[in-house]
């Protein structure tokens, strides 16, 4: 080919118009954004580290997803193992105290713990087992009729209860999961469920320090021990939380059962111990329990319902401001109505074993949180 010979088709040599453009230009106008400059790779770039960034992000999303679809289907186990680790809770703390009077092996005095529960809880079965039996079959009878007798008398003057609505919303409270509340809609349902627990729990406190390691393994090295203090603090936390609600539970039930009685009040040994269950459940159970004493109360007649309403009113007082300020509040200061959202939140999602567990939830939740918020600051401080 000679210089004057015209190029190929389809071929042309750079000129200086095609050269790229002097530095003074690229400085007057703003850079093109990256993704415009640089497509992102694709599956058959692999070795880009962009790629593998990419795939990262994907796996975490998927991980979430899936371990929150994991927990809904695990919730039944979840929420016993969970109901397991209040109860070693409070067997730890029996058994912490115990030392103080007996130096013995921590072996023997959970031991000697556990069976006192066990003696206590067969002794209340059989002292009050066959009057508690007899009133618990005349009380649904009672209930029923005073709630139909309420019914009656607002309709005369014009108002609905919509007691058939409220009785529907308490079902589909208690039975919102129904894995949940099946097995406990039965006696031998409850038994074996509570003897599941007992048993698990029993392993839980003998050596609590290999579970804690072995959930602290998990974490990295440099987290370990913030890990082991927190459970430290969680644990801490919860042995406050379970004396507080045990002595308000035996004070409530029986100051209820013992006042009723000598108020004349039938079923009064039935209301104490319903009084002592339903009081491991801040603000709904006492809500419940006072239902109950007034409904069984005004069955009698309007002196007994006033003396009902009464003896309600004073236990929830020594309850409140003498039992719990001094025990559990100071150690965990959670206000009421975040409590009682917490229940109602979780009573809507587990049932009623989400309900009784809300308060232990919460407040572990909150030491996490407080722990968490707290190392963060230390860490920019330093």
């Amino acid at each position: 080919m000679t210089d004057g010979a015209a190029p190929k088709r389809g071929w042309s040599r750079p000129t200086a118009a095609a050269s790229p453009p002097p530095a003074a230009m690229l400085e007057a106008d703003p850079p093109a954004p990256v993704e415009d400059m640089v497509e992102r790779p694709g599956p058959a770039d692999a070795h880009s580290a962009t790629f593998w960034f990419e795939m990262r992000r994907a796996f975490i999303w998927v991980g979430v997803v899936g371990a929150a679809a994991l927990v809904v289907l695990l919730i039944e186990p979840i929420l016993f193992i969970l109901g397991s680790v209040v109860i070693a809770v409070m067997l730890d703390g029996g058994t912490r105290l115990l030392r103080h009077v007996l130096p013995i092996p921590r072996a023997a005095r959970l031991a000697i713990v556990t069976l006192s529960v066990a003696l206590f809880v067969g002794w209340t079965v059989y002292l009050t087992g066959t009057e508690v039996a007899e009133q618990a079959v005349q009380l649904p009878t009672l209930i029923e009729s005073q709630v139909a007798r309420i019914s009656a008398f607002a309709q005369s003057h014009g108002i609905d209860l919509g007691i058939a609505e409220l009785r529907q919303a308490g079902e589909q409270l208690l039975g919102s999961v129904g894995r949940v509340t099946a097995i406990l809609s039965s006696a031998a349902g409850i038994l074996s469920s509570l003897v599941m627990m007992m048993v698990l729990a029993i392993f839980l406190a003998s050596e609590p320090h290999i579970y804690s390691r072995g959930l602290a393994w998990f974490v990295p090295l440099s987290q370990r021990e913030a890990t082991h203090m927190l459970f430290d603090k969680m644990g801490w936390t919860l042995r406050r939380l379970m004396a507080g609600r045990l002595v308000g539970m035996m004070a409530t039930g029986f100051l209820t059962g013992f006042l009723l009685m000598i108020a004349g009040v039938p079923m009064a040994a039935l209301l104490g111990v319903l009084s002592f269950i339903l009081a491991f459940l801040p603000n709904i159970g006492a809500i419940i329990s006072g239902a109950l004493l007034m409904l069984v109360g005004f069955s009698v007649d309007t002196q007994h319902g006033l003396f009902a309403i009464g003896i309600y009113f004073a236990v929830q007082t020594v309850e409140s401001y003498l039992i719990t300020p001094t025990v559990a509040r100071r150690a965990v200061d959670m206000p009421p109505a975040l409590v009682l959202g917490a229940q109602i939140l979780f009573g809507a999602l587990f049932g009623i074993l989400g309900l009784a567990l809300a308060d232990p939830i919460l407040a572990m939740l909150k030491v996490f949180l407080e722990e968490r918020a707290k190392r963060r600051t230390d860490e920019k401080a330093a």
